[in-house]
C-alpha cells in the first residue's frame, strides 16, 4: 500500500473493523485464516528459524507454489521475515516477526481448540 492510501485509511478507521467491506482488515484476515496461512503461521510458532524444504515437510500437502505465494503474502502483512542468503544452491530461512509470533499464540488456541473438539464435531 502507498504511503497517501495508509494515511487515508488510518483516517477512516481507528482500528480495523471486519464487518466493513472498505476496511483492509477482511483482506489480512482471508491471509491468515486461509489454510496455509494458519498452517504456515502454527509451523513457524515455536520462533525457530526454517528452511522452505523443511516448512514443506512440516505441513503435509502444500504445494512449493502455494507455500512460496503464502509465505509472500504473510511477508507483505509484516508477519512473516524472509532472509536470503546469495549461494548455490539458493539458501532461504523463514521465521515470524513480532506480530506474527504474537497472532500465532491466538492460532494456537484455536486449532487446539479444533483438536480437542474434534471428535465431538464429528
Amino acid at each position: 500500500m502507498k504511503n497517501q492510501e495508509v494515511s487515508n485509511l488510518k483516517k477512516k478507521f481507528n482500528r480495523g473493523d471486519v464487518f466493513s467491506d472498505k476496511c483492509p482488515s477482511r483482506e489480512i484476515l482471508k491471509h491468515i485464516t486461509s489454510k496455509w496461512g494458519l498452517l504456515i503461521l502454527l509451523a513457524l510458532s515455536d520462533g525457530e528459524i526454517k528452511r522452505f524444504s523443511e516448512l514443506k515437510r512440516t505441513i503435509n500437502g502444500v504445494s512449493e507454489k502455494m507455500l512460496s505465494q503464502t509465505l509472500k503474502v504473510l511477508e507483505d502483512d509484516k508477519l512473516v521475515i524472509r532472509k536470503s542468503y546469495d549461494v548455490v544452491p539458493p539458501y532461504v530461512e523463514y521465521s515470524l516477526t513480532d506480530l506474527g509470533l504474537d497472532l500465532s499464540k491466538q492460532v494456537i488456541g484455536l486449532t487446539s481448540w479444533i483438536e480437542d473438539n474434534l471428535m465431538k464435531i464429528l
